[in-house]
């Protein structure tokens, strides 16, 4: 690429800004007056319990229906994303930056002794601000992990149809370019349906508010995971009959695992007696699951996670590596995660965490790892 062209791409113009604060203004008015079921997140430490109420849904369904109907009254255009990716970039770059250096210093400052906002710091300045220092901050009663993951599921959907209507425009529609958009729609639009299981999630249960999770959900989420549609939009890509029915066979295994494992998972920390495939579950110590999925590999979740990733490259082909970049990094995410997390349940269970091994050997994918 001419970095005498990218580099000016890059500075963030004044309607870059624009969209970037009409998008996080209206995801907070919405969450806020949009009705929605309320949901209790888990224990914390303290015996306290979140609210979350999850009418994502809805709000992304009023967002999509306000911006078509906008740029069908030509208000706003359709490509503003797909033209202005590389500013919208940068400016969410720089919106991530400031806002953790707002966190770090409120975290530092605060002597609020609740689970949520109790601070942790370890006196390196870069690991606080990397990590972050309080579980749950809030601003103005919108909690922001849970917000900013809204706000990057929803960032990755609308960079995807802003690509979709460039190609409409430019005439490089293709089928690996529908393949690609349908894939990542479901998967989008499941999760907002399913939103509620986010709420026992790792992230939002254990890892503290700092730039990892704040760059992760509102920049690396929205752009890197929609790099397959950028590469689409210039290289076009014919399939063949097989070669579509077997990356649709793909995504709907990785789909049946991954949905069915969170599902499990969600279930059984809400009532540990529901039955699981339709036997009661296993459970080691009355705390780990290692029934359905969760009786066939520690992390299955993953493995399905990795499959929807790879069914969203697939339609590239093979000719280049890029558009496998979500994969390839999705796969050392989940591995440094996966030892991450095994680590902390070893200390926090013990014996228990033993028993639960010898039960259910494999990590993530049966029989190999």
């Amino acid at each position: 690429m001419d970095l005498r062209l990218l580099l000016p791409s890059l500075i963030p113009s004044s309607q870059s800004v624009y969209v970037l604060v009409f998008y996080f203004v209206y995801l907070a008015v919405a969450g806020e007056i949009l009705p929605g079921k309320v949901i209790r997140g888990v224990v914390l430490s303290d015996g306290s319990q979140l609210r979350y109420r999850c009418n994502g849904l809805l709000a992304l369904t009023m967002l999509v229906t306000i911006l078509g109907v906008s740029a069908k009254l030509g208000v706003l255009s359709p490509l503003v994303v797909a033209d202005r990716g590389l500013e919208l970039l940068s400016a969410t770059f720089i919106f991530c930056v400031l806002v953790t250096l707002v966190l770090y210093i409120t975290g530092r400052n605060s002597s609020d002794k609740s689970s949520s906002l109790k601070p942790h710091i370890s006196g390196n300045l870069v690991h606080d601000w990397w990590f972050g220092i309080q579980l749950n901050p809030q601003f103005m009663s919108i909690d922001l992990k849970f917000f900013f993951v809204r706000a990057g599921m929803m960032g990755w959907l609308l960079i995807n149809l802003s690509i979709l209507a460039k190609s409409f425009q430019d005439g490089s529609l293709s089928q690996s370019m529908i393949l690609y958009q349908i894939f990542c729609a479901l998967y989008i639009l499941d999760y907002f349906v399913h939103e509620e299981y986010m709420t026992s999630t790792w992230d939002i249960i254990a890892e503290r508010l700092g730039f990892m999770l704040v760059f992760g959900d509102l920049l690396w989420i929205p752009f890197t995971f929609s790099i397959q549609g950028w590469w689409l939009l210039h290289n076009k890509v014919e399939l063949t009959a097989p070669a579509i029915v077997a990356n649709c066979f793909v995504f709907l295994i990785g789909y049946m695992v991954f949905r069915g494992a969170n599902k499990q998972k969600h279930i059984f920390k809400k009532n540990p007696k529901t039955p699981i495939w339709g036997k009661p579950p296993v459970v080691v110590g009355g705390k780990l699951l290692a029934s359905g999925y969760w009786g066939i590999a520690r992390h299955c979740n993953y493995l399905g996670d990795l499959m929807l990733a790879l069914s969203f490259s697939l339609p590239c082909g093979i000719s280049s590596p890029v558009p496998y970049f979500y994969p390839i990094y999705l796969l050392i995410l989940l591995i440094w995660r996966e030892r991450r997390d095994e680590e902390r349940c070893a200390e926090k269970y013990k014996e228990i965490w033993a028993e639960y091994l010898r039960l259910v050997p494999y990590r993530i994918l049966p029989y190999v790892y």
